[in-house]
C-alpha cells in the first residue's frame, strides 16, 4: 500500500457555507486524472438543541478529507461529520469520540442517525417494520454530545467517500489498509482541531469493532503513538473463527448457541418452566451448556453413540425450541441461517438475522433458509431517507453522487490477511486489543451486545475477550433486550446511551 502522508481538505468557515468545487461534472470514484480532481468540499453550520435539560451549542463540520500519498497527491476522499461543542477552552477537559459502522462496506449512518448524533430517526420498538415515508426525525435525547465531541467517519467506498485519480479502492479495502487510512484521518483531525491532548475514544459497530481493535494497534503502536482512553465495541466481531460456519470449524456453533437459545426464549419456544421463567439464569446456563456439553460433543463427533447424540439433541431442544429429531439430523450443529427458517416454520414465519425479534414471511415454507432478513428490510428505508434528508436539507450538503449506505464493493475485494507471522487464517484482532490494554494501563473497553443478534453473537465476543491477553478487569460488559442494532428499541437505545455516557465520564 502507498505510504501515507495526509493533508486535511477541510477549510472551516463560520455559518452555513461550503468550499466550492471547480465547475464540471462530479464523478463517483477513481474516474479522473489527478489534474481533474476538484477541491475538497466542506459544509459548516452552527446549531443548538436541548439535551437532558441543558442547551448544547455546537458546530457541525460535514466534508471531505483528502488522503495524500508520499508525493502529496490526493488518492482518496474520506467524508465525515463532526460535532464540536462551542466554547471549548481547554481541550484536555473535552473528550472526542470517533464513530464508525462496519460491513465492511457500510457508512456510519446507523450509529449517526439511530444512536448518538444530535438527530434520530424513530423506528418501532416492537420489531415491526418501519413502512413507508414520511419518517419522524427528532432531536436525539440519547446523543452523547453532552459528554463528548463526535466524529462520524465513512471509510473509503462508503457514504460519499471514494478513491481519487487513478487510485483503486482496493488500496483501502483490507483489515490493515482500512485501519491505516482511518488512523491517518484521526491523526490529521486531531492536528487540525488542536485536540491532541483531549481524551480519545473509539466507537464501532459490527465490523466497526474489528476496525476499532485494529485501530488500537495502528494508533498506539510505535513511537508516534496516540493514546486511547476507551474502545466501545457495539455488537462485536473480533475473532472470525467464532462466526464462520466452515466444515470442521465448531467454534461458531458454540458461539451461536446461546443467542439461538435467547431467540427461542423470546418467541416462547424454549422450555421456560425448566428455568422457572428466569431469563438471566437461562442465558447463563446456555453459556455453560455450550462450553461444557455441546463443545465436547462436537469434538467427539462420530465417536458419540447414537444414544448419546440423541440424548444431547433432546436436551438442546429445550433450549432451542426446535425438534430433537431436527437437531439430531444436523449432528448437533444448528446452523443459524437454517435455524431462522426452522424456529417458526409451523407458524409461517422466518426470523431476523440482525435481530431475531423480527418476523418475516417467505413466498413458501419448505426451503432450508429464509429468502431475506426481516430485521434488515424492516428498518433500512427509514435510515436511508433520514441520512439523505438530514445531510441535504439541514446541513446543506450538495454532492450529486449517491450516499453509499451499504455496498458490496469493499467486502468483495477485502484483504483479510493481517500480515502477522504464524497467525491463523481466520481474522482475529483481539490480540491487538489485548496488547493495547497491556501497554496502556488506562485503556478500557466496553462491550455492548444484544441478546438476539445472529450476526455477531454475544457469546462469540465473550469467547474472544476471555482470552487473547485482554485485561478483563478493565472490560465493561453490557447487554440489551434487542439485537444487532439495540437502539432500534427505544428503551435499550437509552440504556446504551447511559452505559456509554458513564463509560466516557469514567474514562478520563
Amino acid at each position: 500500500m502507498r505510504g501515507w502522508l495526509i493533508a486535511l481538505g477541510l477549510a472551516v468557515s463560520m455559518g452555513p457555507a461550503f468550499a466550492e468545487a471547480p465547475a464540471g461534472p462530479e464523478t463517483s470514484g477513481a474516474e479522473t486524472s489527478k489534474a481533474d480532481i476538484p477541491e475538497a468540499k466542506v459544509f459548516t453550520s452552527d446549531h443548538s438543541f436541548k439535551l437532558r435539560g441543558q442547551t448544547i451549542k455546537y458546530k457541525t463540520v460535514a466534508g471531505e478529507t483528502y488522503l495524500r500519498d508520499e508525493q502529496d497527491e490526493p488518492i482518496a476522499s474520506i467524508f465525515s461529520v463532526a460535532y464540536v461543542q462551542d466554547g471549548l477552552k481547554d481541550p484536555a477537559t473535552r473528550p472526542v469520540t470517533f464513530v464508525f459502522n462496519g460491513g465492511p462496506g457500510s457508512a456510519s449512518l446507523w450509529l449517526h442517525m439511530g444512536a448518538f448524533g444530535p438527530k434520530q430517526v424513530v423506528t418501532p420498538s416492537d420489531a415491526r417494520g418501519v413502512g413507508a415515508p414520511p419518517y419522524t426525525i427528532r432531536d436525539n435525547q440519547n446523543s452523547l454530545l453532552d459528554v463528548s465531541d463526535l466524529v462520524f467517519i465513512d471509510p473509503v467506498g462508503t457514504g460519499y467517500s471514494r478513491p481519487l485519480g487513478d487510485t483503486k479502492g482496493k488500496e483501502f479495502y483490507g483489515v490493515n489498509e482500512d485501519a491505516e487510512s482511518i488512523a491517518e484521518f484521526i491523526r490529521v483531525w486531531l492536528t487540525e482541531n488542536g485536540r491532541w491532548n483531549s481524551p480519545k475514544f473509539l466507537a464501532g459497530e459490527s465490523y466497526g469493532t474489528t476496525r476499532a481493535a485494529a485501530l488500537t494497534e495502528k494508533l498506539q503502536g510505535g513511537w508516534n503513538g496516540i493514546g486511547l482512553n476507551g474502545v466501545i465495541l457495539i455488537s462485536a466481531i473480533l475473532d472470525f473463527q467464532n462466526a464462520r460456519f466452515a466444515p470442521g470449524n465448531d467454534s461458531a456453533h458454540i458461539a451461536f448457541f446461546p443467542t439461538e437459545a435467547a431467540i427461542a426464549w423470546f418467541h416462547g419456544k424454549a422450555n421456560k418452566a425448566r428455568w422457572n421463567n428466569d431469563f438471566e439464569a437461562f442465558v447463563a446456563d446456555a453459556r455453560n451448556y455450550a462450553t461444557d456439553t455441546l463443545a465436547p460433543a462436537l469434538i467427539r463427533g462420530s465417536t458419540l453413540t447414537p444414544e448419546q447424540q440423541s440424548a444431547i439433541a433432546n436436551d438442546m431442544s429445550d433450549y432451542l425450541g426446535v425438534s430433537a429429531k431436527w437437531i439430531d439430523l444436523a449432528n448437533l450443529r444448528v446452523d443459524p441461517t437454517r435455524y431462522r427458517k426452522e424456529l417458526l416454520r409451523n407458524e409461517g414465519y422466518t426470523i431476523g438475522r440482525f435481530d431475531g425479534r423480527y418476523k418475516g414471511i417467505d413466498s413458501e415454507g419448505t426451503s432450508d433458509t429464509p429468502e431475506n432478513d426481516p430485521s434488515g428490510y424492516g428498518m433500512d428505508t427509514a435510515y436511508v431517507a433520514a441520512i439523505n434528508d438530514y445531510l441535504t436539507r439541514e446541513l446543506d450538503v450538495d454532492f450529486t453522487r449517491p450516499y453509499k449506505v451499504l455496498t458490496g464493493e469493499p467486502g468483495s475485494q477485502w484483504n483479510w490477511d493481517m500480515n502477522e507471522q504464524g497467525w491463523p487464517a481466520y481474522v482475529n484482532v483481539t490480540p491487538w486489543l489485548g496488547k493495547g490494554m497491556r501497554e496502556n494501563p488506562d485503556l478500557k473497553v466496553l462491550l455492548a451486545a444484544g441478546w438476539y443478534d445472529l450476526a455477531t453473537p454475544f457469546f462469540g465476543a465473550e469467547m474472544a475477550l476471555h482470552k487473547n491477553g485482554v485485561v478483563l478487569d478493565r472490560v465493561q460488559f453490557d447487554y440489551y433486550d434487542a439485537g444487532h442494532m439495540m437502539y432500534l428499541k427505544e428503551s435499550d437505545g437509552t440504556k446504551l446511551s447511559n452505559d456509554i455516557r458513564g463509560f466516557i465520564e469514567a474514562g478520563y
